[in-house]
């Protein structure tokens, strides 16, 4: 999936011999939750808007070096680890930067995951599959196997859940044959998590994804 052309230059980036006044604006003006710092151009690292209330518009940007996040992408990471990036650091905006270190602009949290959801995964009618089994004991090509073994159309399949050697897949299937497809990774020794309609896999998705919520209204 192409992100690249998701990349916005409009968010402000601060050099570190700033103030805070600007940075303080900014916070209080957007719901962003960290903003970029450079040192003569190049990527220093990311204010964070949870220590807005440390913050003096006085005092410069210098004197918060060492409490500076580091975490960046660049163009060529893939979208699941951009949104992974976007998770580990419950942040709503990514620097992207470049081989030399400097700052192409930033990647949004809402745009990234609106391409997610315009994928074909969420925008094609079908319905939501979960099943569970050892970590050792899973195979994708038997999953796409036991789908189209029974007339059934496979539109994507990732690993949600690992926990104590068990793995979680959702699977999202074209509605033809859903008895059949559950029955049959019976035989092959996956347990049925559950198995919902689109529209109530979405609703789930929802309510199960704090995160997102926060920053998102999907």
């Amino acid at each position: 999936m192409y992100i690249q052309d998701q990349i916005i230059t409009t968010v402000p980036i601060f050099e570190v011999s700033e103030t805070l006044k600007e940075v303080i604006k900014f916070f209080e003006e957007t719901t962003y939750s960290h903003v970029a710092v450079t040192e003569n151009g190049v990527y220093l690292g990311l204010l964070s808007e949870n220590d807005l209330p440390c913050f003096e518009p006085e005092k410069s940007i210098e004197d918060f070096r060492y409490e500076l996040d580091s975490f960046f992408v660049t163009k060529e990471t893939a979208w699941l680890d951009v949104l992974e990036m976007f998770s580990r650091n419950e942040a709503n905006i990514l620097p992207v930067v470049d081989e030399n270190q400097l700052i192409l602009g930033y990647y949004d949290l809402e745009d990234i995951v609106s391409v997610f959801i315009d994928t074909p995964f969420f925008k094609e009618p079908g319905a939501i599959l979960v099943v569970s089994t050892g970590v050792k004991d899973y195979s994708f090509s038997e999953i796409a196997q036991i789908v189209e073994s029974n007339n059934a159309r496979l539109l994507g399949a990732f690993i949600t859940d690992s926990e104590n050697d068990v793995v979680q897949i959702t699977l999202k299937i074209g509605t033809q044959n859903m008895n059949e497809v559950a029955q049959t990774f019976r035989r092959y020794n996956y347990t049925i998590v559950f198995g919902n309609s689109d529209d109530q896999f979405l609703e789930d998705l929802k309510q199960r994804s704090g995160y997102l919520e926060k920053y998102l209204n999907v």
